[in-house]
C-alpha cells in the first residue's frame, strides 16, 4: 500500500503562481506512474498532467500546457506540479496519483484516472481577487 499526501495548495490571484507538492510513502515507491487530477464543484474529475516513470515523454491537458509543468523527484519519492499564470477556472481540489509502472503504456493509459490505483485526498487551489 502507499499514501500519498499532496501539499502547496491554498488562495491565489490571477496571474499568480503556486506550486503543489505529493509526498508518497509506505511500500517501496519506485517504479511508479505519477500524475495530478483535478475536480471543480459541480464537474467529473479531470485529467491535468502525468509524468510516468519511465520518463520520455509527458503528457498534459490542453487548458495548463505552456503553464504548468510536472516533475518528480524519484529519490524523494514526491512529485509536483508548478502552476503559472493562474486562472479563476483553476480553481479545483488537485489529487496526485500513483500506480505501479506501465511502461511506456502512451496516453490513453497515463491520462485515465482509472488506470491509477493510489491517491491523495486532496489540495484546495482557489484563483481570485
Amino acid at each position: 500500500q502507499v499514501q500519498l499526501v499532496e501539499s502547496g495548495g491554498g488562495l491565489v490571484q490571477p496571474g499568480g503562481s503556486l506550486r503543489l507538492s505529493c509526498a508518497a510513502s509506505g511500500r517501496t515507491f519506485s517504479p511508479y506512474d505519477m500524475g495530478w487530477f483535478r475536480q471543480a464543484p459541480g464537474k467529473e474529475r479531470e485529467f491535468v498532467a502525468a509524468i510516468p516513470w519511465s520518463g520520455g515523454r509527458i503528457y498534459y491537458t490542453d487548458s495548463v500546457k505552456g503553464r504548468f509543468t510536472i516533475s518528480r523527484d524519484n529519490a524523494k519519492n514526491t512529485e509536483y506540479l508548478q502552476m503559472n499564470s493562474l486562472k479563476p477556472e483553476d480553481t479545483a481540489v488537485y489529487y496526485c496519483a500513483a500506480d505501479p509502472a506501465r511502461y511506456y503504456a502512451g496516453s490513453d493509459y497515463y491520462t485515465r484516472g482509472e488506470s491509477y490505483d493510489y491517491w491523495g485526498q486532496g489540495t484546495q487551489v482557489t484563483v481570485s481577487s
